[in-house]
């Protein structure tokens, strides 16, 4: 949220000085780049953690909740466990190389582009952290030791009423 607001400030200042003083800057250009690239890098486990994710709904609606968090048991270990790695694994040499040579964009006036290249592995890292908690919480449903991660939808779809929605009882009425 942070970075997209820093994203959105920084593009209206940009197009404001570029209105008023007909000037601007390639690294005004490129830290939007920077900042979106990490909403999106360093989001991948929170939308993990929040289900918020890419899942096909209508055909895990007909399973049984075993089945989905089998299902997701699978996912995590056959496809996102190695995703992240092999991402991480290409992504260092890479980071020490353009963090070694120093490495600055192209672009006249451009920034450095080492920063850009550690969301890669931090991203991945924090998005396979994500996938151990979410394994866990799995295999806890599938033993007994725990709620149904997947379920939380249904939980948060239902609302809690609050003070000022609270129907008194008669109790409650003859006691204040």
């Amino acid at each position: 949220m942070w970075l997209i607001l820093a994203a959105t400030l920084i593009s209206a200042g940009n197009a404001i000085i570029r209105k008023l003083f007909n000037t601007s800057s390639n690294a005004w250009l490129e830290i939007q780049w920077y900042l979106f690239a990490g909403v999106f890098m360093l989001g991948a486990g929170y939308a993990f953690l929040k289900n918020a994710h890419v899942r096909i709904d209508f055909l895990s609606t007909k399973f049984s909740a075993r089945t989905r968090n089998w299902i997701d048991i699978i996912g995590i270990i056959v496809f996102l466990f190695p995703l992240c790695w092999l991402m991480s694994y290409y992504a260092w040499p890479l980071l020490a190389e353009k963090y070694a040579s120093g490495e600055t964009s192209v672009n006249a006036g451009g920034l450095i582009r080492w920063p850009v290249f550690a969301l890669i592995p931090a991203g991945f890292g924090l998005l396979a952290l994500q996938g151990v908690s979410e394994l866990i919480k799995r295999v806890a449903f599938l033993t007994g030791a725990g709620s149904d991660a997947l379920a939380h939808e249904e939980e948060e779809a239902t609302e809690v009423p609050n003070e000022s929605s609270h129907v008194a009882t008669d109790a409650e009425r003859q006691h204040g």
